[in-house]
C-alpha cells in the first residue's frame, strides 16, 4: 500500500524560522574552533569571520533565489540537478554525503578536547569512543531529538555566550588583556598575511554549516517564497555577527595566542581565567551539552539520508535500506556513521573541520551556479537588474566560494578530491559510462524520518 502523504499547517513565521536556523547553526561553535583560528590567521580571528561572513552573505542570497525557483527537499542537490545537469546534481549530492556522514567526527571531536582539557589524565580517545557508543546507542533505541529542545539548547548557549562576553568585559575593563573595550588590534596585525586569513576564512565557514537548514521548513512556513529567502540571509548575518563580536572579545582578554596551552581548548583556557572555575564548570557544561545534542541530531540525519539513498539504489539497498522491524532504525547505517567517526582519532581540528568543508564549498559553488543556470540561461532573465541579480550577485558568490575552497587545509583538499573520485566512479558505474540518468535521490524522504 501506498504511503499517505502527510500535509504540514503552514504555521512558521518569520522569527520562529530564524530560531531555528540559529539553533542548528549552534552559536557557541565560535569557541570550539577559536584556537585552531587564532594559530591560522595569527591571532586576527574577526577579519576571518568578516571574509566568511561576505562569502557565506552572497551564497545565502543564491539559495534564497533557489528556494523561490524549488521550494522542495534537496537543496543543493535539487538546484543542480534540475538546472545545471543531473550527473552534476548525483556529484554535488555525494558531496552532501560527506558533510553528513564526517559532521558527527568532527563534533564529537572538538567535544573531546574540551573534556581532555578538563580532564588531562583521561586520554582524548576515551571521550571520543563514549560519545560515539551513547550517541549510537540513544539513536538505536529509536529516541528523537524534539525539534523544540533545539530551542532550548539554543537559549542555554546564548546564556552561557552572553555570561561569556560580560566577563570578558569586566576583565578587560580591569586591565586584563589589551585593557580597554575598543581596539583595532583584533583587525591588524604584521604578522599576518591575506594568505593566512583567507586559510582562517576557510576554517570560519565551518561554524556557518547549517544556515541553509531552514529551506527544508518550506511546507511549514507561512509564504515561504519570500519568509525562507528573508530567513536564510538574516541567519548567516546574525550568525557572522556573533562570532565576529565573541571572537574580538576572546582577542581583547587574551591577545597572545601563542601562550594557550592547547590550541584546540583554548576558549575553555579564556573562561577560567576570566570566571574561575565556576564560570569554566558552566562554560564547559554549556559547551558540550551543544555538541552532545548536535552530534545526536548530525547522526540521526546522516543516517536517514542513507536509508534514502539505500532506497533509492543511489547506495546498496539491502545494506543501507534496511530498518530494523523492533527499533524501527537504520542499524547498519548508525554503526557505519559510529565507525567512520573513530577516524576522529587521528586526524585534529583543523582537518577534519576542512575536510567537512570541502563538501560545503562544492555545494556553495554550485548553489550559486545553479542560480546563473536557471535565472540568466535558460530563464533568459538579462536585462537590467537581472544582470546584477542573476550573473553578478552569484558570480561573485561563486568566486568567493572558490577563493575560499583553494585555501582550505592540504591534507583536506587531498582527502577531499579523493573522495569526490570515488564519486564520479561511483557515477560512471551507476549510469554505465554516462548510457543512463543517475539514479535520484529522495532527500525529502530522509528529512521527514529525522
Amino acid at each position: 500500500m501506498e504511503k499517505k502523504r502527510v500535509s504540514f499547517k503552514r504555521t512558521l513565521t518569520l522569527s520562529h524560522v530564524i530560531l531555528f536556523g540559529l539553533a542548528y547553526m549552534t552559536p557557541m561553535v565560535v569557541f570550539g574552533t577559536y584556537g585552531v583560528m587564532a594559530e591560522l590567521t595569527k591571532g586576527i580571528v574577526p577579519v576571518a569571520y568578516i571574509i566568511a561572513l561576505t562569502a557565506m552573505l552572497f551564497t545565502a542570497y543564491s539559495y534564497g533565489e533557489m528556494v523561490k525557483a524549488y521550494p522542495v527537499s534537496g537543496s543543493a542537490y535539487t538546484y543542480t540537478r534540475k538546472s545545471i545537469s543531473p550527473q552534476l546534481g548525483f556529484l554535488i549530492g555525494w558531496s552532501v554525503l560527506l558533510d553528513y556522514l564526517f559532521l558527527p567526527m568532527v563534533i564529537w571531536l572538538i567535544g573531546s578536547v574540551y573534556l581532555n582539557a578538563v580532564f588531562p589524565s583521561v586520554p582524548s580517545w576515551v571521550w571520543i569512543v563514549a560519545f560515539i557508543v551513547l550517541t549510537t546507542t540513544i539513536n538505536l533505541i529509536g529516541t528523537k531529538v524534539m525539534k523544540n529542545v533545539n530551542l532550548l539548547m539554543m537559549a542555554f548557549q546564548l546564556l552561557v555566550l552572553f555570561l561569556f562576553l560580560v566577563l570578558c568585559s569586566v576583565n578587560i575593563i580591569q586591565g586584563t588583556g589589551v585593557g580597554t573595550l575598543f581596539s583595532m588590534e583584533p583587525f591588524m596585525s604584521g604578522d599576518a598575511s591575506f594568505s593566512l586569513l583567507l586559510a582562517g576564512a576557510s576554517v570560519a565557514c565551518y561554524s556557518f554549516l547549517g544556515f541553509d537548514a531552514v529551506s527544508t521548513l518550506s511546507e511549514e512556513t507561512i509564504n515561504p517564497k519570500k519568509t525562507i529567502p528573508k530567513a536564510i540571509l538574516l541567519i548567516t548575518f546574525i550568525g557572522g555577527g556573533i562570532f565576529i563580536f565573541s571572537s574580538y572579545f576572546l582577542y581583547l582578554v587574551f591577545p597572545h595566542y601563542t601562550e594557550f596551552q592547547n590550541i584546540d581548548s583554548a576558549a575553555f583556557e579564556i573562561a577560567r581565567l576570566i570566571g574561575g572555575n565556576l564560570f569554566s564548570a558552566l562554560f564547559l557544561a554549556g559547551l558540550i551539552i551543544a555538541q552532545f545534542a548536535s552530534g545526536l541530531t548530525a547522526q540521526t540525519s546522516a543516517a536517514r539520508l542513507m536509508l534514502a539513498m539505500g532506497r533509492d539504489s543511489v547506495l546498496p539497498k539491502k545494506l543501507f535500506g534496511y530498518i530494523h522491524p523492533a527499533s524501527h532504525t537504520p542499524v547498519f547505517n548508525l554503526f557505519f556513521i559510529g565507525c567512520i567517526a573513530l577516524l576522529a582519532l587521528t586526524f585534529d581540528i583543523t582537518t577534519s573541520t576542512s575536510f567537512i568543508n570541502f563538501g560545503a564549498f562544492a555545494t556553495f559553488i554550485f548553489v550559486n551556479l545553479s542560480v546563473i543556470a536557471h535565472y540568466y540561461v535558460k530563464g533568459k532573465k538579462r536585462g537590467g537588474k537581472h544582470f546584477v541579480l542573476y550573473l553578478l550577485l552569484p558570480a561573485i558568490g561563486a568566486s568567493l566560494d572558490i577563493w575560499l575552497f583553494l585555501n582550505l587545509d592540504k591534507n583536506a583538499l587531498i582527502l577531499g578530491s579523493l573522495w569526490a573520485a570515488i564519486g564520479f566512479i561511483y557515477l560512471l558505474f551507476l549510469t554505465k559510462f554516462f548510457k543512463k540518468q543517475p539514479p535520484e535521490i529522495n532527500f525529502e524522504e530522509a528529512e521527514e524520518a529525522v
